[in-house]
């Protein structure tokens, strides 16, 4: 599944707006004047949040943690001149579950960030990546 090529078709709705949708039939709307839809570049920061959203809380469901919640937070600092590529990327996790060990999630974002998230391993080639976490205890 990961070798196949993905695909995604931008309709033009109106002004800078487009519908896109991907081979699989899901649909999303961009718009670079963030009226009707995320920007692109906002685009890009959700693709690092899922993507290691995704992966954190595989890794700490398979440790059989208690974990309640996952909240994936994806800040980016763009160039001043064209192309305005992100040149810092900061994410902060904050897991809440109950009895969370501190190293289970250091392992799970370790793992995220250098082995399994190509959406971020991908913009770590032009921006500076960052990223800490917080636990908060719930029942």
């Amino acid at each position: 599944m990961a070798n196949q090529p993905r695909k995604v078709v931008a309709h033009w709705i109106k002004d800078r707006a487009f519908k896109c949708e991907t081979k699989d039939g899901n649909q999303f709307l961009t718009d670079g004047n963030r009226q009707v839809g995320a920007s692109p570049m906002e685009l890009l920061l959700a693709g690092v949040a899922g993507c290691t959203g995704i992966d954190v809380m595989d890794i700490l469901q398979k440790k059989r943690l208690d974990v309640k919640g996952l909240e994936v937070c994806v800040e980016g600092t763009r160039a001043d001149d064209y192309p305005m590529v992100y040149t810092d990327i900061n994410v902060v996790y904050v897991v809440k579950g109950k009895d969370i060990p501190a190293k289970a999630v250091e392992d799970a974002i370790h793992l995220s960030e250098t082995k399994y998230c190509s959406a971020s391993i991908m913009m770590g080639k032009t921006a500076k990546m960052s990223s800490r976490y917080e636990i908060i205890e719930e029942e």
